[in-house]
């Protein structure tokens, strides 16, 4: 039945979705304290909170955005394939994955919880094969909706297993491409504590190990939000910087955070991105939070299987 609202949403407008979802983050950031907390207490970290006009707008900005954001997903997963794509208005970068292509080599896209990465990886999915990286929800009502939403048939799904890394691990050799959401906590075992806007942040080192078993292109994906319901832009930009090795998160936490500040209202500040995974021991209490990486209780997992 959810599935079916959906869809007859999907039928809406962009910018219909995006003015509604826009009331609704309004809406959270007034009534909703622990929304509003997480919001101040992660821009204050990343230094962009401020005590005045500038930083009033910009906190209604990032709460609107991600409303929109929530609301945009029936356009993006219940519209027909070709509608859903098409979504992405313009594309800037592109010919990197050509490239990487044409060269025998594989494509991990980086997505951050920036934008629409839900349009960014379908756009991708109707020009290449892709694999991307799934978890499950914590809510388990939510799953079901995931799965029909990016699994119509625009590319495969790998789970957070062994198994889903040994599939990530074939489709690159392959030439293809895989997708990761980078600023996602991992679990215990699949990260490292590295500095992310100077706070530890735990950090996975799946892409590093990609990277390093693969010799792939790794690409950076952000499909930005556009004005009034106009759709999307999409930027890839090509990380030539190593992500494995003992400083690899922390060169792939820079590159996020200098994406994120190009587009700091669209970034998903409600997540959050400095929780302790169930297990893992958090940073050391001694390790300074001005961008030197603290010391990490929990190994990475090496090299990938």
């Amino acid at each position: 039945m959810l599935v079916l609202v959906l869809k007859l949403a999907a039928r809406l407008p962009l910018r219909v979705l995006h003015g509604l979802g826009a009331v609704a983050g309004e809406l959270a950031l007034r009534f909703g304290s622990g929304f509003a907390r997480k919001i101040d207490r992660h821009l204050e970290i990343a230094g962009l909170a401020r005590d005045d006009r500038t930083g009033r707008l910009r906190r209604r900005s990032v709460a609107r955005e991600i409303g929109k954001g929530a609301f945009e997903l029936p356009a993006v997963w219940f519209r027909p394939t070709e509608a859903s794509a098409a979504l992405v208005t313009a594309v800037h970068g592109w010919q990197h994955v050509d490239a990487a292509r044409a060269a025998g080599r594989g494509v991990l896209f980086l997505t951050p919880h920036l934008g629409c990465f839900e349009a960014a990886a379908i756009h991708a999915a109707v020009r290449v094969p892709i694999t991307v990286l799934y978890r499950p929800p914590k809510l388990a009502w939510l799953e079901p909706l995931m799965r029909a939403g990016r699994g119509r048939g625009l590319g495969a799904l790998a789970p957070t297993t062994l198994g889903g890394v040994r599939q990530l691990l074939r489709a690159l050799r392959a030439g293809e491409a895989v997708g990761l959401l980078p600023d996602h906590v991992p679990g215990f075992g699949e990260g490292v504590w590295a500095p992310f806007f100077g706070h530890p942040a735990y950090t996975m080192t799946l892409a590093g190990r990609l990277q390093q078993a693969t010799g792939c292109v790794v690409l950076l994906a952000f499909a930005r939000r556009l004005p009034r319901g106009a759709g999307y832009r999409l930027t890839l930009e090509p990380i030539d910087a190593n992500l494995s090795g003992p400083d690899g998160t922390a060169r792939l936490n820079a590159a996020l955070e200098a994406l994120i500040r190009r587009c700091p209202e669209q970034y998903l500040w409600s997540y959050n991105r400095y929780k302790v995974p169930a297990g893992v021991t958090g940073p050391d209490a001694t390790a300074t939070t001005t961008g030197s990486t603290p010391g990490a209780a929990v190994r990475p997992t090496g090299e990938a299987p």
